[in-house]
């Protein structure tokens, strides 16, 4: 520890000089503070008030600039995980690779962390070069040289409404650039997941990478099977539902990212309507990002495996498989080819299996069957998940609506629905065709012998 301590020390010494900061005020950067949580100014007072820096940072200044509305706030400080940690009643240290701080305030947490250090010489890393524990506390300036990409490098001093650029992070952002700070391809070694981010952050800003930024991606993308399928996960949500998921996966497709994360998305693609049932999918996904409404990562995983579940389901139902079984089956096998690569979390898992099983449960239903259906805490979704199917034109729109007019029914209004539809479909299954009647058992009382 010594060791690392002088040779960070020495580094900092002698490494050539970095031109200062650019300090914009209100008028330049464009950020209206009534935007900023205030339990993130909060968290900047408290700091200053002991006597450190503290500043809002990352992604949160890079869309306040731009006019979104960020999803989180971070800070930054120079104050330890150990000397943070005690100034609010409701913080906890975490992480292994790198140590912070989540000080909570009801539902939300703002993630405090310590400026880092330039990176050392011996610093622990894979065989690929992707970093794996990061300890190392350092200046705001080594902070800054640490991140990204540019426009994530970017200091909001709440307290004077001034944003403090060492990389010219603001000029990219009115240029709607993507631009790494550093060396591209030993920056995506320190980390692959930077090549995914890159993709996010172009399409979520409608803008570009920079040339120099993008050429390494295609001949690196293999790095990222290196990383941890639990983050991928992560990552992959991220960029699902930052408002622009079809764009991203197209680029995905684009420099071969997608062949470890979702290594199935060209079989679906090559399927009759696949693509098409995941840009309905993934349309719906944009629409409710943009109006603020909450994703279901269950319904959104679902969608887009589907086309391949569905094939399996038909080809296990034409073997002779009861459909029930059938579906099961085919869920079954898809989920475990896609996990090997995206560890999508079992809970996820169970609600994707749900939303499927209920699909063929709609072809089937009787009043008994329907009301426990109503029971099941993934019926709306499964209901959903039909309207995007007849939106596909896979089953008959008009059902479809009577299934989402059952969901918004009250009670009253939901029992006389499912007897007039038991009335209507007394006969017939779900799906047009006739059933056939039942044979009366012989009269036993006609065969008992005298």
């Amino acid at each position: 520890m010594l060791k690392d301590t002088i040779k960070n020390f020495v580094s900092r010494l002698f490494s050539a000089p970095q031109r200062g900061p650019e300090r914009l005020s209100r008028d330049k950067h464009g950020i209206d503070r009534r935007n900023v949580s205030r339990h993130a100014i909060k968290v900047c007072e408290v700091l200053r008030h002991e006597g450190f820096d503290a500043y809002i940072v990352g992604g949160a200044v890079r869309d306040l600039i731009v006019g979104l509305v960020p999803k989180d706030f971070d800070v930054a400080t120079n104050a330890t995980p150990n000397q943070v940690k005690p100034l609010f009643r409701r913080a906890r240290i975490i992480g292994k690779r790198f140590q912070l701080v989540h000080v909570v305030f009801g539902q939300e947490i703002i993630e405090t962390s310590t400026f880092r250090a330039n990176a050392s010489a011996d610093e622990d890393t894979d065989e690929h070069g992707r970093i794996l524990r990061d300890n190392l506390f350092g200046t705001q300036e080594e902070d800054a040289a640490r991140r990204d990409f540019a426009l994530n490098a970017l200091y909001y001093d709440p307290i004077n409404e001034e944003v403090i650029d060492y990389h010219r992070g603001v000029a990219d952002l009115k240029k709607r650039v993507v631009r790494m700070i550093g060396d591209p391809e030993k920056r995506y070694r320190e980390d692959p997941v930077r090549m995914l981010r890159a993709l996010r952050f172009a399409a979520k800003l409608d803008g570009t990478i920079d040339p120099a930024t993008r050429e390494p991606i295609a001949r690196m993308s293999s790095l990222i099977e290196n990383v941890p399928a639990s983050r991928l996960f992560d990552e992959m949500l991220k960029l699902l539902t930052c408002g622009h998921a079809m764009d991203c996966l197209r680029q995905m497709q684009s420099v071969g990212l997608h062949h470890g994360m979702l290594p199935l998305i060209d079989l679906i693609f090559a399927e009759e309507g696949g693509e098409e049932f995941v840009e309905l999918a993934l349309a719906r996904t944009d629409a409710r990002v943009r109006a603020g409404k909450t994703v279901s990562p269950s319904f959104l995983f679902a969608a887009l495996l589907w086309k391949l579940v569905n094939k399996r389901w038909q080809e296990n139902r034409a073997a002779g498989e009861h459909t029930a079984q059938a579906l099961m089956s085919a869920a079954d096998s898809v989920v475990e080819e896609q996990t090997r690569k995206l560890a999508i979390q079992r809970r996820f898992q169970a609600d994707m299996r749900e939303i499927w099983f209920m699909q063929a449960r709609f072809e089937h239903a009787n009043a008994k069957s329907i009301w426990r259906m109503l029971e099941q805490p993934r019926f709306r979704a499964a209901v959903d998940f039909l309207q995007l199917r007849a939106e596909a034109r896979e089953v008959d729109s008009v059902q479809a609506q009577w299934w989402m007019d059952l969901a918004d029914a009250a009670d009253a209004d939901r029992a006389e629905m499912i007897e007039a539809y038991q009335s209507e479909n007394r006969g017939r299954s779900t799906t047009g065709k006739r059933r056939r009647p039942r044979k009366r058992p012989a009269n036993k009382a006609a065969v008992r012998p005298a």
